[in-house]
């Protein structure tokens, strides 16, 4: 049993907060870090989570716990759970105003796609029979539209800022991500931040902690609950496999990166 969680379980929560931030401190700022670059919002979305997660003493975390059969890894749970509250606090600090400012120099049809997908969360399909049946907008086709979303995905995607907006808006239809056009520099970041998208949470996780954070195996895999380094190692190099295979299929290889 974690120490944390035995601790908790005592009615001692002071000490299973402690004990719980020491061992996931790490797990929690790569999670935000995915959305966020600047330090300041960092430790802001930090404490945003800190807060959540002890509130009603340690309702979340208890809510896991209670759970009579667990569907994922608490580490898989966790890195969720961050997830929502980091795209909530970037969602309440930036509004519906700060949002639209996004899309303020896109020609007029992308600006109304992206109000429909991205600020009012419709699927595609509803974004395009919304803008067809809009004034002047019978002309348009599916394929004109799927053209036009591709290149407002693309105008708006880029960035720690692209990755909220991914995470409001949805992934792009395959129709869009299969276009045939090859991949230019400026596309080679948005390609392989979608990749790291595609991945399980864990993985994803995995692969900052290791490769960008340069955190050892050991330490991450008492962070993700894994069993030994080996298992952190077989995680990392089969999520950098699938990475490489997917960026192949877009057309980039390996010195492109």
């Amino acid at each position: 049993m974690a120490d944390w969680l035995a601790e908790l379980r005592l009615g001692r929560s002071e000490a299973a907060w402690d004990l719980f931030l020491d061992r996931y401190r790490r797990l929690i700022f790569a999670a935000i870090r995915h959305y966020a670059q600047d330090h300041d919002d960092v430790m802001d979305v930090f404490a945003r989570v800190c807060e959540a997660l002890r509130e009603d003493d340690m309702r979340r975390l208890r809510s896991y716990i209670d759970q009579p059969k667990h569907r994922a890894r608490f580490s898989t749970w966790l890195v969720t759970v961050v997830r929502h509250l980091t795209i909530d606090w970037f969602r309440h600090r930036d509004g519906r105003r700060r949002l639209s400012a996004v899309a303020a120099g896109l020609p007029p049809l992308r600006r109304r796609i992206f109000e429909q997908v991205f600020l009012n969360r419709r699927s595609h399909v509803e974004a395009y029979e919304l803008l067809r049946t809009a004034e002047g907008g019978s002309e348009l086709s599916f394929r004109q539209f799927l053209s036009e979303l591709r290149a407002t995905y693309r105008a708006v995607t880029g960035g720690h800022r692209g990755r909220i907006l991914r995470d409001l808006a949805g992934p792009p239809p395959p129709e869009v991500e299969a276009a045939a056009d090859p991949p230019t520099t400026a596309d080679t970041s948005r390609l392989l931040a979608a990749a790291m998208e595609r991945l399980a949470p864990e993985d994803r996780v995995a692969v900052q902690l290791y490769v960008i954070e340069d955190l050892p195996a050991q330490d991450i895999a008492r962070i993700l609950g894994l069993p030994s380094a080996k298992a952190v190692y077989n995680r990392v190099y089969r999520a950098l496999a699938a990475l490489r295979a997917e960026l192949e299929k877009a057309g980039i290889k390996r010195g492109d990166l």
